[in-house]
């Protein structure tokens, strides 16, 4: 038997050397289990038990009692509890030490990386040098783990993790609750109101449930919910700008309202076209402006 870490395995207590601990061995080799790893009652000489192996602050393998959140080839998610900017992320493994998620495993862009709080979906692997790592578990790695969404989920509000960031829009991995791991997901890039982390909770709505029970998602309202609150969002602006107009259009760029409103361009053109229809604003060229009636309705509001 091999000593591999990562891995929980069953072995003989061999003996105790003070200060430092206990030996555990495979018949073969010995390993230290510290006092500080002990869970429990006081093991005994000559006993069987299952520890988990890893590597000391030292590189040397050492065992544990403890129970961690991840074996070695297992997929979990886990909670960012550190950021080294240089280094990359550190996970917390349930051991009371922290994994390393390394810059390599993440993103390009640093708005895109994972932040303290934020949790990760990994792989638990060996490095080119054989310590522990974690990778960042793909489409492949969850497909197996999760289960087909329910039809009974269509226009539903639902939350998950982010677990891929592209320029076509974020995967995400939705709560399983009692049903199991999760339920894949994709928010379209024209269905984010922002561009998500790896690692972020967020909250989305379902617009399509897929035969092969993945879904797509939307972290905006449906369209004619929606488009009474973006028209609102759009008055609200007129109305703090001076003379009650903007440099913005139907005609504006998809990421200049993006950026500016935070919604696609098909839903700021229907925001407009309800707010023209009820006779607020009219534009002229590239500019978007209150009518005089809504221009006037206003100031009497701020008069009285």
């Amino acid at each position: 038997m091999s000593l591999v870490a990562g891995t929980t395995q069953k072995l003989k207590l061999a003996r105790e050397v003070s200060p430092y601990g206990y030996f555990m061995t495979d018949g073969e080799t010995e390993v230290l289990m510290h006092y500080t790893e002990l869970v429990g009652h006081r093991p005994q000489i000559g006993q069987f038990y299952d520890v988990f192996l890893f590597f000391d602050s030292e590189d040397r393998i050492a065992a544990t009692m403890k129970k961690p959140l991840i074996q070695l080839g297992e997929v979990a998610r886990l909670a960012v509890a550190d950021i080294h900017p240089k280094i990359g992320a550190f996970l917390e493994m349930g051991l009371g030490r922290q994994l390393l998620l390394p810059l390599s495993e993440q993103p390009e862009l640093k708005e895109l990386r994972p932040k303290v709080g934020d949790e990760v979906h990994v792989i638990l692997a060996h490095d080119k040098i054989g310590r522990l790592v974690a990778k960042v578990a793909f489409e492949e790695e969850l497909a197996e783990l999760a289960f087909h969404a329910p039809t009974s989920w269509q226009n539903t509000w639902v939350e998950g993790w982010v677990t891929k960031t592209l320029k076509i829009g974020s995967f995400v991995m939705i709560d399983g609750g009692v049903l199991g791991f999760g339920a894949y997901g994709l928010i379209p890039a024209d269905d984010r109101t922002r561009l998500l982390r790896l690692g972020e909770r967020v909250k989305a709505r379902v617009t399509f449930v897929r035969e092969d029970g993945r879904v797509n998602l939307s972290m905006q309202q449906r369209k004619e919910v929606g488009r009474v609150e973006d028209s609102d969002r759009i008055l609200a602006f007129l109305k703090e700008r001076p003379n009650g107009s903007m440099p913005y259009s139907d005609a504006t760029s998809a990421d200049i309202i993006k950026q500016k409103f935070g919604i696609s361009k098909s839903a700021f053109k229907r925001a407009l076209g309800k707010l023209m229809r009820d006779g607020v604003i009219s534009q002229d060229g590239n500019w978007t402006k209150l009518t005089e009636q809504a221009a006037a309705a206003e100031k009497q509001e701020q008069e009285d």
